[in-house]
């Protein structure tokens, strides 16, 4: 029997303060959250002392991290590489000091009007010496498929996951992505990943509609269906909410904590619907 899904959430965006934040996450009966951004820095930016006092106060507090909500990839496929793989070393350390199995990554923005197959190789060697660091770290990079990003497409996106044909690197899916570029992603693009999905990202949206954001069951991303239907498959990774409900930005998103408190009720209707239990 394949056990209750874990609910979490990127918790920066219900406040900047660590404090507010868990406040808001135990109101809603949630124990678990991405790691990104705390008393408004990144986290791969935080002092030692901050880091120190961060993982204390999650342990106080029950909280587990279900991944580092890192920007590794986030950058254009021809800028320079290896400072962002300095970063990306980073993470893997906080990956592990966190005690998670997690770091979210993307694969590179294309420039302007180019063709993305022409970009193939780069990515496939930048992704493929990522994926090399996490292995080495007992990591796992799960790749998001934003928009505008080479591995937008399920496409491109299966091809990413096949070609290097890693433990290490599977899937985040991202309904409300996978709409703004014009694309259903249930079941279209659920079926051409639907193995490497590893993390669910929970934001709704309209179809070929880019800038307004919705919690679950508010848009055409069928969020229900799909969870349900990875669940039959034995699914049983984390419901990340990311409601970028107030502003959506390229670095982060922002839905204040009622904001956030409605997502998880617009997700937990949803799963309500769908028959799938979660915790």
């Amino acid at each position: 029997m394949t056990a209750p899904l874990p609910i979490s959430g990127f918790a920066d965006e219900i406040a900047d303060d660590l404090d507010d934040q868990l406040a808001t996450l135990e109101s809603l009966d949630i124990s678990h959250l991405d790691l990104r951004g705390v008393w408004n820095e990144n986290a791969l930016d935080l002092s030692a002392d901050r880091l120190d006092a961060l993982e204390a106060t999650l342990a106080e507090r029950g909280f587990a991290v279900t991944s580092i909500g890192s920007p590794i990839g986030k950058i254009g496929v021809e800028d320079d590489f290896d400072p962002h793989l300095e970063r990306l070393e980073r993470a893997l350390e906080l990956a592990n000091r966190f005690d998670t199995d997690r770091v979210r990554v993307f694969s590179y923005y294309i420039p302007d009007g180019d063709d993305p197959a022409d970009h193939r190789e780069e990515v496939l060697r930048r992704t493929r010496t990522a994926v090399e660091k996490a292995e080495s770290a007992g990591v796992t990079l799960v790749l998001e498929n934003e928009k505008d990003i080479y591995g937008d497409t399920p496409g491109r996106m299966r091809d990413l996951l096949t070609t290097i044909d890693s433990p290490h690197l599977r899937a985040v899916f991202d309904p409300a992505n996978y709409l703004e570029i014009g694309v259903r992603p249930y079941p279209d693009a659920l079926l051409q990943v639907v193995e490497y999905v590893d993390q669910v990202h929970v934001k709704d949206a309209e179809f070929g509609e880019r800038g307004e954001i919705r919690p679950a069951g508010e848009g055409d991303g069928r969020i229900g269906e799909t969870v349900a239907a990875l669940h039959e498959r034995g699914f049983d990774g984390p419901l990340s909410l990311e409601p970028h409900l107030a502003f959506a930005g390229s670095a982060y998103g922002y839905s204040g904590p009622e904001g956030f408190e409605a997502a998880a009720g617009a997700l937990k209707d949803e799963l309500d619907e769908a028959g799938v239990e979660y915790e």
